[in-house]
Order: C-alpha cells, then structure tokens, then sequence
C-alpha cells in the first residue's frame, strides 16, 4: 500500500484503539512506485500530526516516518527495532506524558472530530513545494507554520475539547481549565467565542457553561 493511503484518521484510530507508537514505512521521496508522490503526502501528514501530538501533550516522537526501498530489508530491521525499543522506553501511551486514560481519551476523540478540518487546512495553507525531507521539516517547523497552526488548528483543537468535556454536564471556566490544562483566560476565550457561535451557554443559577 502506497504510503500516501495512510491518513490521519488512521494514526489516530490506531492511538484509540490503545497503539504506544505508530511507524510508517515509505518508498524513497522521488522514487514512487505509483508516480502519485505519495509519500510527500505522507510526510506532511506526520509533520501535522506531530504538532497535534505535542499541542495535545503526546510525545511526537510515538510517530516515526521512515523512507526506505524494498531491497534495504537491514535498514527495515534495524530502523523498527530501534523505534519498538524506543517505544518501550517510553512506556504506554500517555504514562510518560502525565496525562490519565480519561483525559487522553478525550483529546484524540477531539482530535478525530476536526479530522475534515485539518484536512482543509492543510490543502488550502500547509501544502509545502518542496523535494526534501529537510526542506519539508524546516518548513514545518517555521514560524508562519507555527502561526498558522496556532491560529486555525490549536484553537478548533481547545473548543472541541471543551464541547466534549460539557457533555458530561455543566463546567466552570476553572473547572475546564483544570481538566484541559489550558489557562482560565484561554478558556474564557474559546467560551465566549463558543458563545458568540451558540454552540455553549452561561448558567446564572449554576454559575457554570453548558452545550446550547
């Protein structure tokens, strides 16, 4: 299968279904079987990823991306052994990391939910031009990316968070903040947008929001 094929839905299917890492195996860049280019797809799939990874508190470093060719079978046996003994190192999926069962749950069904969005930003605002994986990284890593990110994907990435969170009933600005580990004013905010968009709501009697 073309690594191309792996979507991020996919990734974070895999991390649901209780996954400590993922490895990817791709063709050389500029060396596709299928003349689609799929692994500059991929690449820029796992660079995205990894920014959500870190911004929900996973470590990124669960999501490895390796380039290879069919005939490197040593480079396959070696690379995969040195990610599973680097996994084990890091132990289970966000134990590591400080972050409960619970909570993780929650971020990556976050993270699932906005799926299709992220999809769109990343066509319309991350499509990188170029034909290495420096290049790629860098690009990546810039701070028009960081920008970018910060601006479109961590904010719909928190309010998600907080909708899913206010299912289990009415919260206060300190009571998400705590839960999320987001700052009482970055909750204010995203509430009071959320507001604007009737998507929550301020209980005077309760003192707390709750979903529309």
């Amino acid at each position: 299968m073309c690594s191309g094929r792996v979507d991020l839905a996919f990734v974070l299917r895999a991390f649901l279904k209780g996954a400590d890492g993922l490895y990817i195996g791709a063709c050389h860049l500029n060396e596709c079987n299928y003349v689609t280019h799929g692994n500059y797809h991929a690449l820029s799939m796992v660079n995205i990823c990894k920014k959500i990874m870190k911004y929900i508190g996973l470590e990124p470093e669960r999501l490895r991306l390796k380039f290879m060719s069919g005939s490197e079978a040593n480079v396959f046996v070696e690379s995969t052994n040195e990610f599973v003994k680097h996994i084990k190192e890091l132990g289970p999926l966000g134990k590591k990391e400080g972050i409960d069962k619970k909570a993780l749950k929650l971020k990556l069904e976050t993270v699932a939910t906005i799926i299709p969005y992220i999809r769109l930003v990343e066509r319309e605002r991350l499509r990188a031009p170029f034909d290495t994986e420096e290049k790629y990284n860098e690009f990546f890593g810039s701070d028009e990316v960081n920008k970018v990110f910060s601006e479109t994907i961590e904010d719909k990435l928190s309010i998600g968070q907080i909708i899913l969170l206010l299912r289990d009933g009415p919260l206060s600005t300190g009571e998400i903040s705590e839960a999320l580990g987001l700052s009482p004013s970055e909750v204010s905010r995203h509430l009071i947008n959320s507001s604007r968009h009737r998507l929550v709501k301020y209980d005077v009697d309760l003192k707390r929001y709750s979903i529309v």
